[in-house]
């Protein structure tokens, strides 16, 4: 779990659940529900994706390269910011090699980066946005340069929506409860 009291207004903690099998979630969620805890309970966010290759990363291949990997594997890293991400229509209407030079000015900003660690997965069709995007990091100032750098890259033109963005602190269970007043 992860706690976001006092650093967004809208939510208190965030749960990264990671599972093959979406029937798990939905019963994972109905136990949750069914807790003392559970009527006090509001899902205000929820976002459902999927690993998939990267059709970009053949060009950056390096050990633990993350957008080669099929499955999440969370770091255990203090903090984790995650956020739904839209790319515009003309995006898909560029051809390959154009989409390909900018992902690759975008991948060679990341790697001046290494303290923070990209998890990317697809929602196309599943959920409201076409990624979800998670970033683990120890350094949050590492995250806050990497986006200022990200938003001077030729590719950051074809964003359509980056927003919600979720600043989370990794806590235990019991920790996160105990933000929560109890």
């Amino acid at each position: 779990p992860y706690s976001t009291v006092g650093i967004r207004g809208d939510c208190d903690f965030l749960l990264w659940r990671i599972t093959y099998d979406l029937e798990l979630f939905q019963e994972q969620m109905s136990k949750a529900l069914a807790t003392g805890l559970g009527k006090y309970l509001t899902i205000p966010y929820s976002y459902l994706s999927m690993t998939k290759r990267s059709v970009y990363v053949d060009h950056h291949v390096h050990e633990g390269q993350e957008s080669r990997r099929l499955k999440i594997t969370p770091g255990r890293s203090k903090y984790i910011f995650i956020y739904p991400f839209e790319k515009t229509r003309e995006w898909y209407l560029l051809t390959k090699a154009a989409r390909q030079g900018m992902m690759d000015e975008h991948i060679e900003i990341g790697h001046k980066y290494p303290s923070v660690k990209l998890n990317t997965t697809y929602s196309f069709g599943l959920d409201d946005q076409e990624f979800v995007v998670a970033f683990e990091t120890d350094q949050p100032q590492d995250f806050l340069d990497l986006v200022m750098h990200l938003r001077e890259a030729e590719g950051s033109r074809y964003t359509k929506r980056d927003i919600p963005i979720f600043t989370c602190i990794m806590k235990s269970l019991k920790e996160a409860l105990d933000t929560l007043g109890g």
